[in-house]
């Protein structure tokens, strides 16, 4: 991969991600506080719907440039010629690759903005302090596992239907699609991935929220996984399955097209 196309990829990925994150960050609060153990309303409702945006809007460009990078980097480097069955392959090992290296930047940025989000009295700043202060950087980085665990299912989910897709639309059509195909690509393919991985994204919001000390601090995602069946059953594992969708899926085509606009734009 040429440096020109790093710096394009890196580019590219950090705007896209930042313009996705403070456009759709009210429904991922609504989402989260669903989630959340003590339920939406205790959580605080519709209240302070913009709590944790700062931990956000500083995380947002490092974590998806760090995405975009690497997942440009690894697919420059495996092989992608026009074998059908080995296109998928690659790009499933590309995004794995890529949310592993994203979620070092993701999750304390992640474990920050929940914790304000079902906290929408406390600052930013002061759960950034407390949390440090009680747990070191290790609490900045509970959920680590969990999220990794849901990031990689989802990108092996989102990405190699949202390249098929667009492979296909461009076949149709006899030309490669453009930003606004790309974009609407990217709703179906998030949206479905979105759906199918609830149930991860609710234990690793259980896990980042628990109290330190607790069952589900320790971070076994299997072992949230089963409390929450025990206790609420499928509605409980499929908490926050509509704004989740919803985000994802209009923060697919707009983080998706975005990408691909960007990088069209500086290439």
């Amino acid at each position: 991969m040429e440096p020109r196309e790093s710096w394009a990829a890196l580019a590219a990925g950090g705007v896209a991600g930042v313009c996705v994150d403070l456009i759709l960050f009210p429904l991922d609060t609504v989402k989260t506080r669903l989630q959340s153990p003590q339920g939406f309303r205790k959580a605080g409702g519709f209240r302070g719907i913009y709590a944790g945006v700062p931990s956000t809007a500083i995380g947002s460009f490092p974590n998806a440039a760090a995405f975009f990078i690497t997942y440009e980097n690894v697919k420059s480097l495996l092989p992608h010629g026009s074998s059908s069955y080995l296109s998928p392959a690659t790009h499933m090992v590309a995004a794995s690759l890529g949310e592993v290296v994203a979620c070092l930047i993701r999750v304390p940025s992640e474990v920050v903005k929940q914790r304000a989000q079902v906290s929408p009295s406390s600052s930013t700043l002061r759960i950034l302090s407390h949390t440090l202060y009680h747990e070191g950087i290790q609490g900045l980085y509970r959920g680590y596992k969990s999220t990794v665990l849901r990031e990689i299912p989802f990108s092996l989910v989102q990405f190699p239907l949202w390249e098929s897709l667009k492979d296909l639309w461009s076949w149709k059509q006899g030309h490669v699609v453009d930003s606004w195909q790309s974009a609407v690509c990217g709703a179906f393919a998030g949206g479905f991935a979105a759906a199918v991985t609830t149930p991860l994204d609710v234990a690793k919001t259980r896990i980042m929220l628990a109290k330190a000390g607790s069952s589900n601090a320790r971070g076994n995602v299997l072992a949230a996984l089963g409390g929450i069946w025990r206790t609420e059953g499928l509605p409980g594992l499929f908490a926050g399955v509509v704004p989740r969708m919803a985000a994802i899926s209009l923060g697919g085509f707009i983080f998706l097209g975005t990408y691909e606009k960007t990088r069209q734009l500086l290439l």
